[in-house]
């Protein structure tokens, strides 16, 4: 993979949508320890990288925008490495 990863909010929602079985359009902006650990192993899984989180970026997490940018750097600093 190279350049910018084609990760949105969206494909976020989407995910955890098929984790709580709820429409996307019910999911909580808020995350929880459990939604979190689901996306990392999500997106770990589709971009076929280990997403080497710190302590301090995984606290940082709270929502789903704030994933989205934390995963983002991380994913971009797999591709560049």
């Amino acid at each position: 993979m190279s350049g910018q990863p084609d990760l949105g909010r969206a494909d976020l929602v989407g995910m955890l949508a098929e984790l709580t079985g709820k429409p996307a359009d019910q999911i909580p902006h808020r995350l929880g320890s459990m939604e979190l650990a689901w996306l990392v192993h999500l997106v770990e899984q589709r971009y076929d990288v280990r997403m080497d989180l710190t302590d301090d970026q995984l606290a940082g997490i709270r929502t789903v925008d704030d994933a989205l940018t934390v995963f983002h750097t991380s994913l971009t600093a797999a591709a560049d490495g």
